[in-house]
């Protein structure tokens, strides 16, 4: 009996275009830090070409977001025929217009300095009345419209994580640190934690020289009273913590866990709570840094 082969999920393209001043940019950054593959200002007459790249067999590009917008000049109006191509290449396609009010542009075309891309010796207005007619027909096609004259740069990433975002994981990339007081703490630490209070295996003759990874040195620190309640308290702060950090639009995040030398107490923390922070769904990224050096 022939097996059926598994079926995958067609690879994701979304095109983001909208009005000078709604906040593509900051849109863009948001699917970068998704994992999207991302390209700023591209060429209509390249955006099919870049399909059939992201959907060739093999393809690493699994997902990808596009900014297209005023700046193609004339070109733009070649946009609407293209896109409806788009979706005859297999692709998981989404089409985000951004915009927001007059007021609201106008005012932050005041604030940058900047002129309309229209035209420099064009009023800023104007500009943006001739914009809107421009884009009308992309508007008409898109499946997501999104006003941000009310929206911060936080409101706007969180949508986007919501709406285009893989919900089976968190969208903060946690780096877990373990570290040597005596060699220094690491000075990209966003939060530093003190495990120099748990019984210590170098002075355990038959442990100083294995590390932190090391089954025999785990279960030595794991009988510990102190280690179990301090994990379980540790792990608890975290995952109240974390849900914070990422409502307020931060992507990475520093973890240090520190003990005298760097090479015992705090590599078994750190490899024990990147577990349990990966079994909540949080993409960890662990990184022993002192466990290599000499122990004295």
């Amino acid at each position: 009996m022939k097996k059926s082969r598994p079926k995958t999920s067609p690879h994701r393209l979304v095109v983001i275009t909208g009005l000078s001043g709604s906040g593509k940019g900051s849109a863009l950054k948001a699917f970068e830090d998704l994992g999207y593959h991302c390209v700023d200002n591209l060429p209509i007459d390249l955006i099919l070409k870049f399909a059939d790249l992201c959907s060739a067999p093999g393809s690493r590009i699994k997902r990808a977001a596009v900014v297209v917008d005023i700046r193609e000049g004339e070109a733009l109006g070649e946009l609407p025929v293209t896109y409806q191509k788009l979706d005859r290449k297999g692709l998981k396609l989404s089409l985000v217009f951004m915009e927001a009010t007059d007021k609201t542009l106008i005012q932050r075309f005041e604030e940058t300095r900047r002129p309309h891309p229209l035209g420099a010796n064009l009023p800023v207005r104007e500009g943006i009345r001739l914009e809107r007619a421009l884009l009308k027909p992309m508007r008409h096609l898109a499946d997501a419209i999104v006003d941000t004259s009310g929206m911060n740069v936080h409101e706007l990433r969180s949508f986007i994580q919501d709406r285009f975002g893989d919900q089976r994981h968190k969208t903060m990339l946690i780096s877990m640190v373990s570290f040597g007081f005596r060699f220094g703490v690491p000075q990209d630490a966003d939060l530093v934690f003190d495990v120099r209070f748990l019984p210590n295996p170098n002075y355990v003759a038959l442990l100083r020289h294995k590390t932190g990874r090391d089954p025999a040195v785990r279960r030595y620190i794991d009988s510990q009273k102190e280690t179990r309640e301090l994990v379980s308290r540790l792990t608890d702060l975290l995952l109240y913590l974390l849900p914070h950090y990422i409502r307020e639009g931060k992507s990475y995040l520093t973890i240090a866990i520190g003990c005298t030398g760097g090479r015992h107490r705090s590599v078994a923390l750190t490899e024990r709570i990147s577990s349990l922070l990966h079994d909540e769904g949080y993409e960890i990224k662990t990184l022993h840094r002192d466990i290599r050096r000499n122990a004295s």
